[in-house]
């Protein structure tokens, strides 16, 4: 089911989204999706930041957006780097944005805008780094 919730070319879409949105910072942002979430999530963003070695990048600025989709939770995490220097309310605002476009089953949306708006905070404060910023982490999509 979570793989087929997007099509080949909403996916490729998103994945542009990140790439965009990392081509201004040193950051990096991840989308995982599954179809369950056991447990809290975000105990369970947690765990898949830990797998996906997100905690790893040089400036501890790693986003991860996890959605579970039959059970209708997701979750913005954000590493110690990024979250030391977004507004108190950020993450929470984005979810409430990203849970609009949700409830109207506008799922790539609303992982778009909250990629947008992650990659806006992290060009501000992580500003891209032409003298030998690497790409990190992968852009694609992951799913479990």
């Amino acid at each position: 089911m979570a793989e087929k919730l997007f099509s080949p070319e909403q996916k490729a879409q998103i994945t542009a989204a990140i790439q965009t949105a990392e081509t201004r910072t040193s950051g990096e942002i991840q989308v995982h999706i599954e179809n369950h979430c056991r447990g809290d999530v975000l105990d369970r963003a947690a765990e898949v930041f830990e797998t996906l070695k997100m905690y790893q990048t040089k400036d501890r600025n790693g986003v991860l957006v996890y959605l579970a989709v039959l059970d209708h939770k997701f979750a913005i995490l954000g590493d110690k780097g990024i979250n030391s220097v977004v507004p108190k309310d950020f993450w929470e605002s984005t979810k409430e944005l990203m849970l609009s476009h949700f409830r109207n089953g506008q799922f790539t949306q609303g992982l778009i805008e909250g990629i947008h708006l992650a990659g806006e905070q992290l060009s501000a404060h992580f500003p891209y780094d032409n003298t030998g910023d690497t790409n990190e982490l992968s852009d694609e999509i992951s799913f479990g």
